[in-house]
């Protein structure tokens, strides 16, 4: 679990910046898809780090 949230820590700043710059480059520029973005990148590296620590141990 202590590897899940450093993990964590780094994979959901990768994909919700991602996801930030996925919508401004849409042309969403106003702040709930941007807000919306960020929380969905957030929430998917959750389970994705949690594979990538199995993996990893």
């Amino acid at each position: 679990m202590r590897l899940t949230m450093i993990l964590y820590s780094m994979i959901a700043t990768a994909l919700a910046g991602s996801a930030v710059i996925a919508v401004l480059t849409m042309g969403y520029d106003t702040l709930w898809p941007i807000v919306g973005a960020a929380a969905v990148g957030a929430a998917v590296a959750l389970p994705v780090s949690w594979l990538v620590a199995r993996e990893i141990s």
